[in-house]
């Protein structure tokens, strides 16, 4: 069963990277590879687990491969098998079985062909990493595969406006979510002094004996679970990304955000039921966002103009009902509930076409009286409040726009004082003095130590605030960013005294990535004069080499797992202490906005609209 659970991952894996390798003009040969290896893993994953059920479904866990070890601190990959992964692994492989057959005809002679199969492979290979995922790092890892597959699908028509600016939406609440896993990552470190597995979490009585007696750590480590969660499942405050995801291809929509993707906010709550099950606070909070989410969604989806959007908003409101069901305990209840909708959601994306034009016509043919609703019932100022309300998405996204996204601007704005050559008269020669400092750590006075990570790591947001707010270079913008990185790093070695070799693991990355980006940034500049963020700039038309690597540097960059330093951000942030909740804070948001300015750098330089004339202009949305 050990070696059949391995073969889970390996098998996308060999499918994504042979077709990486093949030339896309060959259509039949690249959907073929998809078709084969999807195939293959769905057939072969309902023979396991009828196996499994035949053996008495027994709950399965694979300890893989360890990628650090030292003596305080281990991060492995980990893999976990019980009816919950049963049921996300035969829902995930199914639908996208269907979608890659479905999609050879759909996507037949498009431009992106290759580039959409690449990205459905490897949100597949992500999507299987999150569910069959036996501790939050290995579950990290496939939640940050999934959020960049994300983008990519939703820019995938990226010389249009609408579909690139959207995509960045929505890659901003995924960051959001992602400050919650890093957090409980972080808190979990302390609470179990180790890096804790699903099957030991799911363990009633030694979470009761960790809890007993740090009840504010557990609230603390479920309400950012729950952040986590409601960020991915478009529930409250974080709903009005669903429908903006709608602007990649519709097979992929029907497989990302009317299925699989939306849904794993509710398996992340399943996964850690056990944690938080006796916390009736944290139990009440998901039911009233699951309740204020249907009902809200509900509304907004009987006004929407599109079909997507209302699939969206309907998908959004089943799954604030499949809330209320995990917080109420009826875990089997709500597995079935999402595969139905899940189901049901890519069904009516697949063949939404088709629906408009058979409504279109159907309603110069057969005349259909309004029939009275409940909400004519209803006051009829309360009615046509309800109704500007639901038309303006309850201005969900002006809200979060003005409460998170809009402080942050205008602090970076107040810093236009930073020049380039300031960056290095003062900050460079300032680094090199706390780094000095370091150095002679003893003779620092206790009373200031014990402020100096707090201190530095401030030093290091005020740096990626700027690059956030930065539009005219892109150089400083990356620089700032790299600088930051460097400042948390030296902020959290006065924690602790630890091997200098785990500071050099997590900036090992960041330095190459760092190099390599730059020089990417300088050589474009050398055939392009005009090089700012103030537009989307489209120089993906004839720079395409420049753009992936540009592309591999953001994401090693923000830390996704292709670098020493999505191990370096884990490992960094076990070295801060428990009761320094606000350097953690601070340094998860740093690493957070950091992600958004390279993403946003990337999107802004290479994605959109050439600037050229002589190419053609593409309408504004798909």
């Amino acid at each position: 069963m050990n070696l059949l659970l391995n073969l889970s991952i390996v098998i996308p894996l060999l499918g994504f990277i042979a077709n990486v390798l093949i030339s896309g003009k060959k259509e039949k040969l690249i959907s073929g590879i998809a078709f084969v290896s999807v195939g293959l893993h769905f057939f072969g994953g309902i023979c396991f687990i009828l196996y499994w059920m035949y053996n008495g479904h027994p709950t399965i866990n694979v300890k893989g491969l360890t990628l650090f070890k030292s003596p305080d601190y281990e991060f492995y990959f980990d893999f976990y098998f019980d009816k919950i992964t049963a049921v996300y692994f035969f829902v995930g492989a199914f639908l996208s079985f269907l979608v890659t057959i479905y999609s050879k005809a759909y996507m037949h002679r498009d431009e992106g062909y290759k580039r959409f199969y690449n990205n459905i492979l490897f949100f597949y290979l992500g999507y299987n990493i999150a569910v069959f995922a036996g501790n939050l790092e290995t579950l990290f890892m496939g939640w940050e595969i999934l959020g960049i597959c994300s983008f990519l699908l939703i820019a995938f028509y990226r010389n249009r406006y609408l579909p690139v600016k959207n995509a960045i939406k929505v890659i901003t609440v995924y960051r959001i979510g992602d400050i919650g896993i890093i957090l409980a990552i972080w808190m979990n470190h302390h609470l179990w002094h180790q890096n804790i597995s699903f099957i030991q979490m799911s363990n009633q009585t030694l979470v009761h004996e960790h809890l007993q007696n740090h009840s504010l750590v557990g609230i603390f480590i479920s309400l950012m679970f729950l952040i986590t969660a409601a960020a991915k499942s478009a529930q409250l405050p974080f709903s009005s990304w669903l429908p903006r995801a709608m602007e990649g291809p519709t097979p992929s929509s029907a497989i990302f955000y009317g299925s699989l993707s939306v849904h794993l906010g509710v398996f992340l709550l399943l996964r850690t039921y056990a944690f938080w099950e006796n916390q009736i606070s944290v139990r009440i909070i998901i039911v009233i966002i699951g309740l204020s989410t249907s009902i809200v969604t509900s509304l907004i989806a009987r006004v929407q103009s599109s079909i997507k959007g209302q699939i969206a908003y309907g998908s959004a409101s089943q799954i604030g009902l499949i809330f209320i069901e995990v917080a109420c305990g009826f875990e089997n209840l709500a597995l079935i509930h999402f595969a139905g909708n899940a189901f049901l959601r890519t069904y009516q994306l697949l063949v939404s076409p088709s629906t408009v034009n058979y409504l279109l016509t159907e309603q110069y043919y057969n005349f259909a009286p309004k029939q009275i609703r409940f909400e004519d019932r209803l006051p009829k100022k309360l009615k046509h409040s309800l109704y500007l309300l639901s038309l303006k998405e309850w201005n969900l996204d002006s809200i979060m726009y003005r409460l998170i996204w809009k402080p942050i601007k205008q602090v970076g704005k107040k810093l236009r004082f930073l020049t380039l050559k300031k960056l290095f008269a003062f900050f460079i020669p300032t680094y090199i003095l706390a780094f000095i400092s370091y150095a002679y750590e003893d003779s620092i006075p206790p009373d200031i130590h014990h402020y100096l990570p707090l201190f530095f790591s401030l030093i290091g947001f005020i740096m990626v605030v700027k690059s956030f707010s930065e539009r005219k270079s892109p150089q400083m913008s990356w620089l700032l960013i790299l600088m930051n990185h460097f400042w948390i790093a030296l902020a959290i070695s006065f924690n602790e005294h630890y091997k200098f070799s785990e500071t050099l693991l997590y900036l090992s990355g960041i330095s190459v990535a760092g190099l390599i980006g730059y020089i990417c940034l300088q050589r474009l500049k050398a055939f392009e004069t005009k090089l700012n963020m103030n537009t989307f700039h489209g120089h993906i038309y004839e720079h395409p080499r420049v753009a992936l690597a540009f592309l591999i540097c953001c994401l090693a960059l923000s830390g996704f797992p292709i670098t020493p330093t999505f191990i370096g951000i884990d490992l960094l942030f076990s070295h801060i202490h428990v009761n320094q909740i606000l350097v953690a804070a601070i340094a998860a948001l740093g690493f957070i906005i950091s992600g958004l300015s390279l993403i946003r750098m990337y999107a802004r330089i290479f994605l959109g609209p050439h600037e050229k004339t002589y190419h053609e202009t593409p309408y504004r949305s798909s």
